[in-house]
């Protein structure tokens, strides 16, 4: 298929900067066989007794770094300011040094080699340059480097609010969700991020569960596709984990009719990663499953999600799951309604388009 069939014009001021206050006062766009204009807060009222939610409780590391490069000794350029965003831990190598990839802005100015200072506490060496692709290999002991960059990082938001705004103190709750527990993301599971204690306390009046899975999300989720045809995409690999008794409870909940819901993109892949023998088996490893128009889902009974970048994996997903022309005139239809699109945008909730793969 060709990337370019799932583009779409999106006004600049359509994109969120700031998420709805409270949280579940966020619009929801409901998508079946029609549409309906919805508040977030009302979904309990479209869920049935006895469906389920699948949440992802991943957290967010403050993974966007900045870092003083010393001035070389050789006289190889003077003191310099480098902007990192760590987007996947590395595999301990034997040596107990905690290593991450990161983008690095500008690269350029780094060598193989190089020290990097974030804080008294949080250093680093340049282990490896690939483009804007870095490695760094921390100067901390395990136990301290989550602390250590807990004070020296901020909320990796991603580029299409980071151009717009800063980072500040609120964004450290704000891109957080109320259920966000295992460290390990660099960017949000954000369908999670318009839930509140008190919406939890319907839903669960109403008799509509949750079960809580871990998959950390990584830098590349977001991004546009920047290849001309699906085929041609690597996908980029996750890390997610479903215990034996969550998997257990799903199985019991499609065995008896109920419906399985997805809280997020992220928890859809996990899901879908994890059914690939028509039941939903235990998982913990890396998954890089690449859902496009055409996949036939077996887990998941409808989504949760906000809305995604023209050309991305997410807005394929989402066709795959929906329709593809259904889902470009929901998408219309949310730009011309005024909803938020993105990271602290709005919602919608889609139902899966039964026994057909696409429109």
């Amino acid at each position: 298929m060709r990337v370019d069939d799932f583009d779409f014009d999106l006004p600049e001021d359509r994109i969120a900067l700031r998420p709805a206050r409270p949280r579940d006062s966020s619009k929801l766009l409901q998508v079946g066989e029609s549409l309906a204009d919805l508040v977030f807060r009302d979904l309990p009222d479209i869920l049935n007794e006895g469906d389920v939610l699948v949440l992802n409780n991943t957290k967010v590391l403050p993974a966007s770094l900045r870092g003083i490069r010393p001035a070389r000794r050789d006289g190889g350029g003077g003191e310099v300011e480098i902007d990192f965003n760590l987007h996947k831990p590395l595999a301990d190598t034997g040596d107990g040094k905690i290593r991450w990839l990161a983008f690095a802005r500008p690269a350029k100015r780094l060598k193989e080699g190089d020290p990097v200072r974030f804080s008294e506490e949080l250093s680093a060496v340049i282990a490896r340059r690939d483009g804007a692709e870095i490695e760094l290999c921390f100067d901390c002991p395990a136990e301290k480097f989550l602390p250590a960059l807990e004070a020296a990082g901020s909320m990796p938001l991603p580029p299409y609010i980071g151009r717009k705004r800063a980072v500040d103190e609120a964004d450290a709750q704000d891109y957080q969700t109320m259920f966000a527990r295992e460290e390990g993301s660099v960017a949000a599971p954000t369908a999670g991020l318009h839930f509140t204690p008190a919406l939890f306390e319907r839903l669960e009046e109403k008799g509509i569960g949750h079960v809580e899975v871990t998959l950390h999300v990584g830098a590349g989720t977001f991004l546009p596709v920047s290849a001309e045809t699906t085929e041609a995409h690597r996908m980029h690999a996750e890390w997610g984990e479903i215990s034996d008794s969550v998997a257990t409870h799903l199985n019991e909940v499609r065995d008896r009719g109920d419906r399985i819901i997805a809280v997020g993109t992220t928890s859809l892949r996990l899901l879908e990663s994890a059914a690939q023998t028509g039941r939903i088996d235990p998982f913990c490893a890396e998954t890089d499953i690449f859902i496009t128009p055409g996949y036939r889902f077996t887990a998941v009974d409808a989504l949760i999600t906000n809305f995604h970048l023209p050309r991305s994996t997410l807005f394929m997903l989402v066709c795959a799951l929906a329709g593809t022309d259904r889902m470009k005139a929901a998408y219309a239809h949310a730009i011309e309604q005024g909803y938020r699109f993105y990271s602290y945008g709005d919602a919608c909730f889609l139902e899966r388009a039964k026994d057909r793969t696409d429109d």
